[in-house]
């Protein structure tokens, strides 16, 4: 039995959220062999509710770059930030001129009157409809994961540098960065699963294409990077696959002999 993790925006779908009727099949008919399929995202589990995603049958989820792991319907494993390190780093990061999503396992924070006019920002906003709170609003009172900002114009080095020992930063381009707890990566949450689901490592499979799959590229068995993908991805991974909308998923797993 393989324990196959999929990325999702990248890889299980694209921009607009449009899953291939060959991922769903393939995930479908990998499930049928005997294998289980697991979501592995930056995602927190706020922003994970589409059931379009949902509904092709994964056996638990990874989310919010390993802060919380699921089997099912129970929560193994969760870990939230401390509500006074919280408020300091987006303190913090105000201070600096980020704009900032803080993300947790049921709500994310932003406010909308800076992201209104944000093309990504109006996305996530109606995406989420009533998962989504006011940063401000709530401020303080937030029960998150994870942050990720727009550091547009923004002296980032100076905010790392104030935040270094309690996060990792993670830059997908050089406007976008995730923030997360020091020491958690997709890579961690994988390896937490095995342990408390007593897996072997080795019979794990990790799919991708962006700069924070790579941190489970480097733990699993063997990784596939999507022909979509960032070339760093592709550098890291095991084997390169064709792109989301040709059949990228089906082939990754028709290559392994899943199925």
């Amino acid at each position: 039995m393989k324990y196959v993790f999929f990325d999702i925006d990248g890889t299980l779908w694209d921009f607009r959220s449009v899953i291939p009727e060959s991922t769903a099949r393939a995930v479908k008919l990998l499930r049928e062999n005997g294998h289980k399929a697991y979501i592995c995202t930056g995602r927190t589990r706020g922003y994970i509710t589409k059931p379009n995603l949902l509904s092709l049958g994964f056996d638990g989820i990874v989310s919010g770059l390993g802060t919380r792991v699921e089997e099912g319907e129970n929560v193994l494993f969760e870990h939230l930030i401390p509500s006074d390190l919280a408020t300091r780093t987006v303190d913090t990061v105000k201070r600096y001129g980020f704009r900032a999503i803080l993300e947790g396992p049921e709500y994310l924070y932003m406010d909308y009157d800076e992201f209104k006019d944000d093309i990504y920002g109006k996305k996530v906003m109606r995406d989420l409809g009533d998962r989504r709170k006011s940063l401000s609003d709530n401020y303080g009172s937030w029960v998150i994961s994870k942050l990720s900002c727009d550091m547009t114009d923004c002296d980032k080095y100076s905010c790392y540098k104030l935040l270094e020992n309690d996060f990792d930063f993670v830059e997908h381009n050089d406007v976008i960065a995730e923030m997360v707890p020091k020491g958690f990566s997709k890579g961690t949450g994988i390896r937490k699963l095995c342990e408390l689901k007593g897996i072997d490592i080795a019979d794990t499979i990790a799919i991708g294409d962006g700069a924070n799959d790579i941190d489970m590229f480097e733990v699993a068995g063997f990784s596939v990077a999507m022909g979509n993908g960032a070339d760093k991805a592709k550098e890291a991974a095991d084997h390169v696959t064709s792109d989301l909308h040709d059949d990228g998923v089906l082939n990754a797993l028709t290559h392994l002999g899943l199925i």
